[in-house]
């Protein structure tokens, strides 16, 4: 279950972190060099989230299909899990924000499963961000695996189990889809895409998009009452 959410801030963004292998290539270089480059994106953008009203911020990391791709980029994305959670923790701690990850951990080696665990029991106190990691996630199968163990199963019930709706996806590298990610929980999200490489993406970019999206009208399928100055506006 997942109902400690932070409560200062109702914004839930969520990132699907595309484009690290495209931007590397594209510049002569291995396609981990564009994975190690997406890492000090994710610091970034972490940084400039609780600024912008951004309470929860779920970051699409490592896809359960990702385990298809050759054995060495799975191997130095492991890794560059291990640095991160070793250089943030820390730096997580002081700045209150708590991190989670979520997705499957079965087949993750011992070790890392272990520092994912010290490293959520450090952070869990942190209240000024959300932060949640996808690790071999699948939206999919998230939502089975909550179905079968809740009970009584209701729409409440399952949305409690999965975590909080997303208000604003992102998805970088210039893709439209979404991949299998966070499907219950975007029922009603606002969708924001870019075609800047996760790479390239700033806090001058999420600040874009937290903008497009709180001059976007969320009706959740009701009619919305005329107010007076659209009511003049259209006399016009």
């Amino acid at each position: 279950m997942h109902s400690n959410f932070v409560q200062q801030s109702t914004l839930h963004a969520a990132i699907i972190m595309d484009g690290n292998g495209r931007w590397a290539l594209a510049r002569g270089l291995p396609r981990a060099a564009g994975h190690r480059a997406g890492v000090e994106t994710v610091s970034r953008i972490v940084e400039a989230a609780p600024e912008l009203g951004i309470g929860v911020l779920t970051l699409f990391a490592f896809s359960s299909d990702n385990w298809r791709r050759p054995s060495p980029e799975v191997d130095a994305l492991m890794a560059l899990l291990w640095v991160y959670l070793a250089k943030e923790t820390p730096r997580c701690v002081e700045n209150g924000i708590r991190m989670e990850i979520i997705g499957r951990r079965d087949r993750l080696e011992e070790s890392l499963r272990r520092a994912i665990q010290r490293t959520e029991a450090a952070t869990a106190h942190g209240r000024r961000l959300h932060l949640r990691m996808a690790i071999d996630y699948s939206a999919r199968a998230a939502i089975l695996a909550a179905a079968q163990e809740t009970t009584p199963l209701s729409r409440e019930s399952l949305s409690g189990a999965l975590g909080p709706p997303v208000d604003l996806l992102i998805r970088t590298g210039g893709e439209q889809r979404l991949s299998d990610f966070l499907l219950w929980e975007c029922a009603y999200a606002e969708f924001v895409f870019s075609r800047r490489m996760w790479p390239e993406y700033g806090a001058d970019d999420l600040a874009w998009a937290v903008r497009e999206f709180r001059g976007r009208q969320r009706r959740f399928g009701a009619v919305p009452q005329p107010t007076a100055k659209s009511h003049d506006a259209w006399l016009e």
